[in-house]
């Protein structure tokens, strides 16, 4: 992966681990706020039966019959409410009533009559008239049977001018799992709009940078997809990625300058260097000999490095271009040949034979000269690696409705070290005869071709022995 590429997705990382880490933040929050809501409901219904039990209230006695008789009516009471996409259909109330000493009088649970309930924190709290609240376990070992009590005072006036009396109190609670089908709906939603927010800002904020980038190609290439007939013009997926790979080196910036530049600057200091060498040798008398070899070096890394310029000039119009401008039905049988007939000469001269077995039914739909220019690249690293008397076979196979158009020598192979990087820029393997490298930059647009066609390249070591170079493109129907 490019390092501009690199930087583009750790720009999409960091966006989407934000929008990952506030979703998380609000959904840990929304349980803590459906508590507080809840409390808030818990002291109202406490006030409330408070106060009415306070009309019940003779000489500091609490009278608890009505209230009994009231929750027994209640539970009888049928309920079928539909909260959002929640149905209740009971009350979920635990309620109980104490003296001034924390002798519970009346539990609607039925269970604890005449138990000691002050060093409870509500009932404690609310009898010595501060606010009294808690949430405990009913099963200690079962997290989900939480419940939360909110206490009330219950007060009684001893004389007509003096101060209320807190003769008991009353605690309402309602267990957690009662309001958690409402959290996990809230959570549920938060989770699909928040995933719909993100890929709409994302969308936009793809559109804006794009607009920014090329505010006027992109349109084009949009409206001239929208109105092209069926298999006319370019695919709005070639648009798209068109202006997705704009944005991806307007985000990288310097960065892909500095590293093409980087490169080049590397690789031409070789040749370079020998020019330079061989014209201060040339300065001193020589031999004819002498003078007739270091001529010919100097012409040699001429031609090196205008071929590294022309090479990288050719590479960066190519990714510059996008996306494919012109498509034709190209029949791979007759691409073929045109391949083996241009490297003809060169395989005469290393005495390598060329061995097409391709199905002239065989057709792709693309650009003619790119994917010449490609299947030449391969076909001249099978050459240059190929041992004299050798045979170098151009294949081609229906794989799933892709064609596999393949390039086989029988030289040394690929090394394991090289598995990795044969697809960089600048990244060339020693010729076995010769020992030199080649630009680095051959396969890189085989690359470059192969994915602007939708397709893809591999380099692999052949069971059978040398490497086999394997051009991967979208079949089309041959006309």
């Amino acid at each position: 992966m490019s390092r501009r590429s690199r930087i583009f997705l750790g720009v999409v990382v960091v966006y989407i681990a934000a929008v990952v880490f506030l979703l998380y933040r609000v959904s840990v929050d929304i349980d803590p706020r459906y508590r507080e809501s809840a409390e808030d409901s818990l002291v109202d219904t406490a006030n409330l039966l408070a106060t009415l039990l306070e009309r019940q209230v003779y000489s500091g006695v609490i009278q608890t019959e009505e209230l009994e008789r009231t929750l027994q009516q209640l539970e009888r009471r049928p309920l079928n409410a539909r909260i959002f996409n929640v149905d209740k259909t009971r009350v979920d109330l635990h309620v109980y009533v104490t003296d001034a000493n924390g002798t519970v009088l009346f539990d609607s649970a039925a269970r604890d009559v005449g138990k000691d309930y002050r060093p409870w924190l509500d009932v404690g709290r609310t009898l010595a008239g501060q606010y009294g609240a808690r949430t405990t376990l009913n099963d200690p070992a079962d997290p989900a049977s939480a419940v939360m009590y909110v206490g009330a005072a219950i007060r009684e006036r001893a004389a007509p001018d003096g101060p209320d009396e807190i003769v008991g109190m009353v605690g309402v609670g309602k267990p957690i799992a009662a309001f958690s089908p409402f959290i996990a709906n809230a959570r549920e939603k938060l989770v699909i709009f928040g995933v719909i927010s993100a890929a709409a800002f994302a969308l936009l904020l793809l559109m804006v940078t794009v607009w920014l980038v090329r505010p006027f190609g992109f349109v084009t290439d949009m409206w001239r997809a929208l109105r092209a007939r069926p298999g006319e013009g370019r695919p709005l997926s070639h648009s798209l990625r068109a202006a997705f790979l704009d944005m991806r080196d307007a985000l990288a910036g310097k960065s892909y300058v500095d590293e093409y530049v980087a490169a080049l600057t590397h690789e031409i200091k070789s040749p370079l260097a020998a020019i330079r060498g061989a014209a201060e040798l040339l300065r001193e008398p020589l031999p004819e000999d002498a003078r007739m070899r270091f001529t010919g070096n100097v012409e040699e890394q001429v031609r090196r490095a205008q071929d590294l310029v022309e090479r990288m000039l050719e590479l960066s119009g190519l990714e510059r271009r996008r996306a494919l401008q012109h498509r034709e039905t190209i029949l791979l049988a007759q691409l073929a040949d045109a391949v083996r007939e241009e490297m003809a000469p060169l395989a005469t001269r290393r005495d390598v034979e060329l061995f097409v077995d391709v199905d002239p039914e065989l057709a792709v739909s693309g650009d003619r000269f790119l994917l010449q220019r490609a299947l030449a690249n391969l076909v001249l690293n099978a050459i240059e690696f190929s041992p004299r008397e050798a045979t170098v076979t151009v294949d081609a196979h229906d794989v799933r409705g892709r064609i596999e158009l393949t390039v086989w020598d029988h030289g040394p192979g690929l090394p394991e070290f090289a598995r990795e990087r044969v697809f960089e820029k600048f990244f060339s393997l020693p010729r076995p005869d010769t020992g030199r490298k080649g630009t680095g930059l051959g396969l890189a647009f085989v690359r470059e071709v192969a994915t602007q066609h939708g397709g893809g390249a591999r380099l692999a070591n052949h069971p059978a022995g040398g490497a086999v170079a394997t051009l991967v493109l979208p079949r089309a129907v041959a006309r």
